[in-house]
Protein backbone atom coordinates (compact mmCIF):
# COMPACT_ATOMS: atom_id res chain seq x y z
CA UNK A 1 0.00 0.00 0.00
CA UNK A 2 2.93 2.18 1.07
CA UNK A 3 4.75 1.48 -2.49
CA UNK A 4 1.11 2.06 -4.83
CA UNK A 5 0.55 5.44 -3.07
CA UNK A 6 4.21 6.45 -3.90
CA UNK A 7 3.53 5.53 -7.43
CA UNK A 8 -0.12 7.01 -7.64
CA UNK A 9 1.96 10.38 -5.98
CA UNK A 10 4.85 9.69 -9.30
CA UNK A 11 1.54 9.82 -11.50
CA UNK A 12 0.24 13.08 -10.47
CA UNK A 13 3.41 15.00 -10.55
CA UNK A 14 3.75 13.35 -13.96
CA UNK A 15 0.07 13.93 -15.48
CA UNK A 16 0.45 17.73 -14.36
CA UNK A 17 3.88 18.16 -16.39
CA UNK A 18 2.26 16.56 -19.61
CA UNK A 19 -0.96 19.41 -18.25
CA UNK A 20 1.75 22.75 -18.49
CA UNK A 21 3.63 21.64 -21.37
CA UNK A 22 1.34 20.08 -23.44
CA UNK A 23 -1.48 22.19 -22.42
CA UNK A 24 -2.92 23.50 -26.04
CA UNK A 25 -2.84 20.01 -27.43
CA UNK A 26 -4.60 18.35 -24.40
CA UNK A 27 -7.45 20.97 -24.83
CA UNK A 28 -7.98 20.33 -28.89
CA UNK A 29 -8.30 16.51 -28.42
CA UNK A 30 -11.06 16.72 -24.85
CA UNK A 31 -13.98 18.99 -24.56
CA UNK A 32 -12.68 20.91 -21.23
CA UNK A 33 -10.25 20.62 -18.84
CA UNK A 34 -12.53 18.26 -16.87
CA UNK A 35 -10.90 15.18 -17.74
CA UNK A 36 -7.46 16.05 -16.19
CA UNK A 37 -9.69 17.15 -12.55
CA UNK A 38 -11.74 13.86 -12.53
CA UNK A 39 -7.82 12.17 -13.56
CA UNK A 40 -6.10 13.93 -10.49
CA UNK A 41 -9.03 14.00 -7.88
CA UNK A 42 -9.49 9.91 -8.31
CA UNK A 43 -5.35 9.61 -7.84
CA UNK A 44 -5.25 11.97 -4.87
CA UNK A 45 -8.42 10.19 -3.18
CA UNK A 46 -7.08 6.79 -3.71
CA UNK A 47 -3.57 8.01 -2.54
CA UNK A 48 -5.83 8.94 0.56
CA UNK A 49 -7.66 5.89 0.68
CA UNK A 50 -3.98 3.48 0.49
CA UNK A 51 -2.61 5.22 3.49
CA UNK A 52 -5.75 5.52 5.40
CA UNK A 53 -6.34 1.66 4.97
CA UNK A 54 -2.15 1.15 5.64
CA UNK A 55 -2.90 2.38 8.81
CA UNK A 56 -5.65 0.78 9.98
CA UNK A 57 -3.90 -2.11 9.11
CA UNK A 58 -1.16 -1.33 10.79
CA UNK A 59 -2.80 -0.85 14.19
CA UNK A 60 -4.45 -3.86 13.69
CA UNK A 61 -0.83 -6.05 13.45
CA UNK A 62 0.14 -4.26 16.70
CA UNK A 63 -2.34 -5.29 17.96
CA UNK A 64 -1.66 -9.20 17.18
CA UNK A 65 -5.03 -9.12 15.26
CA UNK A 66 -5.23 -10.40 11.28
CA UNK A 67 -6.48 -8.83 8.48
CA UNK A 68 -10.19 -10.17 7.68
CA UNK A 69 -10.41 -12.09 4.37
CA UNK A 70 -13.12 -10.07 3.48
CA UNK A 71 -11.64 -6.37 3.73
CA UNK A 72 -8.76 -7.98 1.56
CA UNK A 73 -10.77 -8.93 -1.51
CA UNK A 74 -12.48 -5.93 -1.02
CA UNK A 75 -9.80 -3.91 -1.05
CA UNK A 76 -7.81 -5.77 -4.20
CA UNK A 77 -11.38 -5.11 -6.02
CA UNK A 78 -11.50 -0.91 -4.83
CA UNK A 79 -8.10 -0.86 -6.05
CA UNK A 80 -8.51 -2.42 -9.69
CA UNK A 81 -11.38 -0.58 -10.14
CA UNK A 82 -9.79 2.57 -10.06
CA UNK A 83 -8.30 2.01 -13.69
CA UNK A 84 -12.23 1.88 -15.31
CA UNK A 85 -13.55 4.55 -13.06
CA UNK A 86 -10.63 6.69 -14.71
CA UNK A 87 -11.88 5.51 -18.19
CA UNK A 88 -15.30 6.20 -17.77
CA UNK A 89 -14.59 9.84 -16.03
CA UNK A 90 -12.50 10.49 -19.19
CA UNK A 91 -14.77 8.68 -21.70
CA UNK A 92 -17.80 11.36 -21.00
CA UNK A 93 -14.65 14.18 -22.23
CA UNK A 94 -13.69 12.66 -25.19
CA UNK A 95 -13.73 9.28 -27.61
CA UNK A 96 -13.99 6.31 -25.14
CA UNK A 97 -11.85 4.27 -28.08
CA UNK A 98 -8.66 6.74 -27.55
CA UNK A 99 -9.44 6.26 -23.45
CA UNK A 100 -9.78 2.52 -23.46
CA UNK A 101 -6.29 2.44 -25.37
CA UNK A 102 -4.56 4.94 -23.64
CA UNK A 103 -2.54 4.75 -20.36
CA UNK A 104 -5.34 4.37 -18.45
CA UNK A 105 -5.77 0.53 -19.30
CA UNK A 106 -2.12 0.11 -18.54
CA UNK A 107 -2.72 0.58 -14.95
CA UNK A 108 -4.75 -2.71 -14.45
CA UNK A 109 -1.42 -4.25 -14.93
CA UNK A 110 0.36 -1.85 -12.13
CA UNK A 111 -2.18 -3.15 -9.80
CA UNK A 112 -1.76 -7.12 -10.59
CA UNK A 113 2.04 -6.61 -10.42
CA UNK A 114 1.77 -5.20 -6.72
CA UNK A 115 -0.79 -7.67 -5.74
CA UNK A 116 1.79 -10.08 -5.78
CA UNK A 117 3.10 -8.82 -2.57
CA UNK A 118 0.00 -9.92 -0.58
CA UNK A 119 1.93 -13.43 -1.07
CA UNK A 120 -1.78 -14.88 -1.83
CA UNK A 121 -2.49 -16.61 -5.00
CA UNK A 122 -5.91 -16.67 -5.09
CA UNK A 123 -5.76 -12.54 -4.24
CA UNK A 124 -3.79 -12.06 -7.04
CA UNK A 125 -6.18 -13.94 -9.57
CA UNK A 126 -9.03 -12.13 -8.24
CA UNK A 127 -7.45 -8.80 -8.99
CA UNK A 128 -6.66 -9.83 -12.78
CA UNK A 129 -10.27 -11.32 -13.13
CA UNK A 130 -11.62 -8.06 -12.02
CA UNK A 131 -9.14 -5.77 -14.35
CA UNK A 132 -10.56 -8.21 -17.35
CA UNK A 133 -14.36 -8.13 -16.60
CA UNK A 134 -14.04 -4.69 -15.82
CA UNK A 135 -12.32 -4.16 -18.97
CA UNK A 136 -14.28 -6.02 -21.56
CA UNK A 137 -17.44 -4.72 -20.01
CA UNK A 138 -16.45 -1.51 -20.69
CA UNK A 139 -14.69 -2.17 -24.15
CA UNK A 140 -18.10 -3.65 -25.12
CA UNK A 141 -20.21 -1.05 -23.58
CA UNK A 142 -18.04 1.40 -25.56
CA UNK A 143 -16.86 -0.26 -28.81
CA UNK A 144 -19.02 -2.88 -29.11
CA UNK A 145 -22.20 -3.24 -31.30
CA UNK A 146 -21.81 0.13 -33.37
CA UNK A 147 -19.87 2.07 -30.80
CA UNK A 148 -17.64 4.57 -31.10
CA UNK A 149 -15.19 2.45 -32.83
CA UNK A 150 -17.53 1.17 -35.23
CA UNK A 151 -15.57 0.83 -38.18
CA UNK A 152 -12.65 -0.04 -37.21
CA UNK A 153 -10.60 -3.36 -36.25
CA UNK A 154 -11.36 -2.22 -32.17
CA UNK A 155 -14.76 -2.72 -32.47
CA UNK A 156 -14.30 -6.51 -33.08
CA UNK A 157 -15.04 -8.66 -29.61
CA UNK A 158 -11.98 -10.84 -30.50
CA UNK A 159 -9.85 -8.12 -29.47
CA UNK A 160 -10.78 -6.56 -26.55
CA UNK A 161 -11.96 -10.03 -25.37
CA UNK A 162 -7.98 -11.26 -26.13
CA UNK A 163 -6.85 -7.98 -24.09
CA UNK A 164 -9.22 -9.05 -21.23
CA UNK A 165 -7.80 -12.92 -21.38
CA UNK A 166 -4.36 -11.51 -21.05
CA UNK A 167 -5.10 -8.97 -18.25
CA UNK A 168 -6.45 -12.42 -16.62
CA UNK A 169 -3.67 -14.20 -17.38
CA UNK A 170 -1.14 -11.61 -15.96
CA UNK A 171 -3.31 -12.13 -12.53
CA UNK A 172 -2.44 -15.95 -12.94
CA UNK A 173 1.07 -15.50 -13.32
CA UNK A 174 1.46 -12.95 -10.94
CA UNK A 175 -0.44 -15.37 -8.22
CA UNK A 176 2.32 -17.92 -9.06
CA UNK A 177 4.95 -15.51 -8.38
CA UNK A 178 2.88 -14.71 -4.99
CA UNK A 179 3.06 -18.61 -4.20
CA UNK A 180 6.78 -18.65 -4.91
CA UNK A 181 7.58 -15.58 -2.78
CA UNK A 182 5.32 -16.59 -0.21
CA UNK A 183 7.14 -20.47 -0.02
CA UNK A 184 10.78 -19.14 -0.03
CA UNK A 185 9.60 -16.40 2.61
CA UNK A 186 8.29 -19.29 4.65
CA UNK A 187 11.47 -21.06 4.40
CA UNK A 188 13.77 -17.99 4.74
CA UNK A 189 11.99 -17.40 8.06
CA UNK A 190 12.03 -20.99 8.87
CA UNK A 191 15.71 -21.48 8.71
CA UNK A 192 16.19 -18.08 10.52
CA UNK A 193 14.11 -19.42 13.81
CA UNK A 194 16.02 -22.18 13.58
CA UNK A 195 19.47 -20.33 13.59
CA UNK A 196 18.00 -18.20 15.81
CA UNK A 197 16.87 -21.59 17.71
CA UNK A 198 21.00 -22.80 17.73
CA UNK A 199 22.18 -19.32 18.79
CA UNK A 200 20.05 -19.50 21.82
CA UNK A 201 21.22 -22.81 22.62
CA UNK A 202 25.00 -22.40 22.14
CA UNK A 203 24.95 -18.72 22.34
CA UNK A 204 25.25 -18.96 26.53
CA UNK A 205 28.40 -21.22 26.21
CA UNK A 206 30.02 -20.65 23.04
CA UNK A 207 31.28 -17.40 21.80
CA UNK A 208 29.73 -16.39 18.78
CA UNK A 209 32.16 -16.97 16.02
CA UNK A 210 32.36 -20.74 16.86
CA UNK A 211 28.35 -21.04 16.71
CA UNK A 212 29.10 -19.70 13.04
CA UNK A 213 31.79 -22.01 12.35
CA UNK A 214 29.26 -24.61 14.23
CA UNK A 215 26.30 -23.57 11.64
CA UNK A 216 28.61 -23.73 8.57
CA UNK A 217 29.73 -27.55 9.41
CA UNK A 218 26.31 -28.68 9.80
CA UNK A 219 24.98 -31.35 11.97
CA UNK A 220 27.96 -33.78 10.88
CA UNK A 221 31.25 -32.18 12.17
CA UNK A 222 34.16 -34.45 11.21
CA UNK A 223 37.21 -35.47 13.79
CA UNK A 224 40.30 -34.00 13.24
CA UNK A 225 43.72 -33.43 14.45
CA UNK A 226 44.99 -29.75 15.68
CA UNK A 227 46.78 -27.81 18.21
CA UNK A 228 44.80 -26.58 20.93
CA UNK A 229 45.68 -25.10 24.29
CA UNK A 230 43.35 -26.56 27.21
CA UNK A 231 42.29 -24.43 30.44
CA UNK A 232 40.98 -26.48 33.60
CA UNK A 233 39.62 -23.80 36.07
CA UNK A 234 38.78 -24.95 39.85
CA UNK A 235 37.21 -22.86 43.10
CA UNK A 236 39.37 -23.56 45.79
CA UNK A 237 38.44 -24.93 49.09
CA UNK A 238 34.74 -25.10 47.33
CA UNK A 239 33.43 -27.50 49.50
CA UNK A 240 33.79 -25.61 52.95
CA UNK A 241 32.85 -22.72 51.22
CA UNK A 242 29.11 -23.68 50.62
CA UNK A 243 28.83 -26.21 53.41
CA UNK A 244 26.17 -24.32 55.69
CA UNK A 245 24.31 -22.66 51.93
CA UNK A 246 21.27 -24.36 50.40
CA UNK A 247 20.99 -25.92 46.87
CA UNK A 248 19.42 -22.66 45.73
CA UNK A 249 22.40 -20.71 47.26
CA UNK A 250 25.11 -23.07 45.64
CA UNK A 251 23.34 -22.85 42.53
CA UNK A 252 23.31 -18.92 42.53
CA UNK A 253 27.14 -19.10 43.77
CA UNK A 254 28.25 -21.12 41.08
CA UNK A 255 25.82 -18.20 38.38
CA UNK A 256 27.59 -15.97 39.44
CA UNK A 257 31.15 -17.16 39.11
CA UNK A 258 30.31 -18.96 35.43
CA UNK A 259 28.58 -16.13 34.11
CA UNK A 260 32.15 -13.77 34.60
CA UNK A 261 34.00 -17.29 33.42
CA UNK A 262 31.63 -17.52 30.62
CA UNK A 263 31.91 -13.60 29.16
CA UNK A 264 35.93 -13.80 29.72
CA UNK A 265 36.45 -17.05 27.88
CA UNK A 266 33.92 -16.03 25.12
CA UNK A 267 35.46 -12.91 24.90
CA UNK A 268 39.00 -14.72 24.21
CA UNK A 269 37.71 -16.57 21.50
CA UNK A 270 37.05 -19.31 24.04
CA UNK A 271 34.86 -22.57 24.19
CA UNK A 272 33.63 -23.99 27.41
CA UNK A 273 33.62 -27.37 26.65
CA UNK A 274 31.73 -28.58 30.35
CA UNK A 275 30.85 -27.50 33.66
CA UNK A 276 32.50 -29.60 36.25
CA UNK A 277 30.68 -29.23 39.29
CA UNK A 278 32.95 -26.16 40.78
CA UNK A 279 34.72 -25.88 37.66
CA UNK A 280 35.16 -26.05 33.96
CA UNK A 281 37.02 -27.34 31.09
CA UNK A 282 37.67 -24.65 28.10
CA UNK A 283 39.80 -24.75 24.91
CA UNK A 284 41.42 -22.66 22.58
CA UNK A 285 42.31 -23.39 18.76
CA UNK A 286 38.95 -25.21 18.52
CA UNK A 287 37.08 -25.61 16.36
CA UNK A 288 38.53 -22.57 15.19
CA UNK A 289 41.93 -22.30 15.28
CA UNK A 290 44.45 -19.31 15.03
CA UNK A 291 47.46 -18.25 15.50
CA UNK A 292 47.19 -16.88 19.15
CA UNK A 293 45.06 -19.30 20.65
CA UNK A 294 47.78 -19.94 23.54
CA UNK A 295 48.18 -16.23 24.32
CA UNK A 296 44.16 -15.90 24.49
CA UNK A 297 44.24 -19.00 26.91
CA UNK A 298 46.78 -16.70 29.04
CA UNK A 299 44.77 -13.61 28.72
CA UNK A 300 41.48 -15.30 29.71
CA UNK A 301 43.45 -16.84 33.00
CA UNK A 302 44.60 -13.85 34.13
CA UNK A 303 41.50 -11.99 33.23
CA UNK A 304 39.50 -14.97 35.02
CA UNK A 305 41.81 -14.05 38.49
CA UNK A 306 40.92 -10.63 37.82
CA UNK A 307 37.15 -11.34 37.69
CA UNK A 308 37.24 -12.94 41.03
CA UNK A 309 38.36 -10.72 42.74
CA UNK A 310 36.21 -7.90 41.15
CA UNK A 311 33.09 -9.86 41.88
CA UNK A 312 34.27 -10.38 45.68
CA UNK A 313 35.41 -6.59 46.14
CA UNK A 314 31.75 -5.85 44.70
CA UNK A 315 29.81 -8.15 47.34
CA UNK A 316 28.56 -10.51 44.77
CA UNK A 317 30.71 -13.28 45.78
CA UNK A 318 32.66 -14.16 48.80
CA UNK A 319 36.46 -14.10 48.67
CA UNK A 320 37.28 -17.17 47.00
CA UNK A 321 40.85 -18.49 45.08
CA UNK A 322 40.47 -20.14 42.10
CA UNK A 323 43.05 -22.74 40.28
CA UNK A 324 44.17 -22.59 36.75
CA UNK A 325 46.11 -25.19 34.42
CA UNK A 326 46.92 -24.44 31.32
CA UNK A 327 48.20 -26.85 28.74
CA UNK A 328 49.23 -27.14 25.22
CA UNK A 329 49.41 -29.86 22.41
CA UNK A 330 48.07 -32.28 19.54
CA UNK A 331 44.45 -33.42 19.95
CA UNK A 332 41.49 -34.73 18.02
CA UNK A 333 38.34 -32.60 18.33
CA UNK A 334 34.95 -33.20 16.76
CA UNK A 335 31.51 -34.81 17.75
CA UNK A 336 31.02 -37.93 20.05
CA UNK A 337 28.39 -39.69 20.54
CA UNK A 338 25.41 -41.59 19.22
CA UNK A 339 22.63 -40.54 16.48
CA UNK A 340 20.42 -39.62 19.57
CA UNK A 341 22.86 -37.69 21.78
CA UNK A 342 26.14 -36.13 20.64
CA UNK A 343 28.76 -33.65 22.05
CA UNK A 344 31.54 -31.52 20.45
CA UNK A 345 34.34 -33.11 22.70
CA UNK A 346 38.22 -32.25 22.61
CA UNK A 347 39.89 -35.31 23.32
CA UNK A 348 43.95 -36.62 23.93
CA UNK A 349 46.77 -36.43 26.52
CA UNK A 350 46.95 -32.62 26.39
CA UNK A 351 43.46 -32.52 28.06
CA UNK A 352 44.53 -34.89 30.88
CA UNK A 353 47.95 -33.04 31.33
CA UNK A 354 46.03 -29.60 31.55
CA UNK A 355 43.77 -31.48 34.03
CA UNK A 356 46.66 -32.85 36.03
CA UNK A 357 48.53 -29.31 36.56
CA UNK A 358 45.16 -27.58 37.31
CA UNK A 359 45.39 -29.98 40.45
CA UNK A 360 49.17 -28.68 41.19
CA UNK A 361 47.98 -25.56 42.38
CA UNK A 362 46.91 -27.12 45.39
CA UNK A 363 50.53 -28.13 45.59
CA UNK A 364 52.14 -24.84 45.13
CA UNK A 365 49.48 -22.62 46.35
CA UNK A 366 49.31 -21.11 42.95
CA UNK A 367 45.83 -19.50 41.01
CA UNK A 368 47.95 -20.44 37.48
CA UNK A 369 50.13 -22.75 35.93
CA UNK A 370 51.01 -23.10 32.61
CA UNK A 371 53.24 -25.46 30.81
CA UNK A 372 56.11 -24.46 28.74
CA UNK A 373 54.04 -25.55 25.87
CA UNK A 374 51.64 -22.95 26.61
CA UNK A 375 54.04 -20.18 27.08
CA UNK A 376 56.44 -20.90 23.76
CA UNK A 377 53.33 -21.12 21.56
CA UNK A 378 52.14 -17.77 23.29
CA UNK A 379 55.53 -16.06 22.58
CA UNK A 380 55.96 -15.53 26.21
CA UNK A 381 59.44 -15.80 27.66
CA UNK A 382 59.41 -18.12 29.90
CA UNK A 383 62.01 -16.24 31.93
CA UNK A 384 59.41 -13.91 32.97
CA UNK A 385 57.60 -15.92 35.36
CA UNK A 386 58.74 -18.28 38.61
CA UNK A 387 60.06 -22.08 37.40
CA UNK A 388 59.24 -24.66 39.30
CA UNK A 389 61.15 -26.96 37.43
CA UNK A 390 60.67 -30.41 35.47
CA UNK A 391 57.75 -31.73 37.37
CA UNK A 392 56.30 -34.83 37.70
CA UNK A 393 52.78 -35.17 36.66
CA UNK A 394 50.70 -38.00 37.66
CA UNK A 395 50.30 -40.55 34.97
CA UNK A 396 52.99 -39.18 32.63
CA UNK A 397 56.84 -40.87 32.73
CA UNK A 398 58.46 -38.10 31.55
CA UNK A 399 58.57 -34.74 33.81
CA UNK A 400 57.02 -31.45 32.56
CA UNK A 401 58.17 -28.05 32.38
CA UNK A 402 55.71 -25.69 34.36
CA UNK A 403 55.41 -22.04 35.42
CA UNK A 404 53.67 -20.11 37.82
CA UNK A 405 51.71 -16.94 36.37
CA UNK A 406 49.94 -16.13 39.39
Amino acid sequence: MAILAGLLGVLIVFFGLLYALFHEDYLQRFLSPAAFIYMLALIGLLVCYELAIRHRIGRWLEQGRSVPDALRYLNAFVETSVPSVLIYLVSRETNPMHVLQSAAGFLYAVFIVLSTLRLDFRLSVFTGLVAAAEYVALSYAYLGAGGAAAGTPFDAPPFYLAKGAVLALAGLAAGFVAHQLKRRVGNAYRTLQERQRVLNAFGQQVSPSIVEELLKAGPEIASRRTFVCVMFMDIRDFTPLVENKSPEEIVAFQNVIFAEAVEIVNRNHGIINQFLGDGFMATFGAPLASDRDCANALAAARELVAGMRRLAQAGRIPPIAIGIGLHAGEAVSGNIGSALRKQYSITGNVVILASRIEQLNKDYGSQILASGEVLAAAGEPARGHQALGPVQVKGREQPIEIYRLA
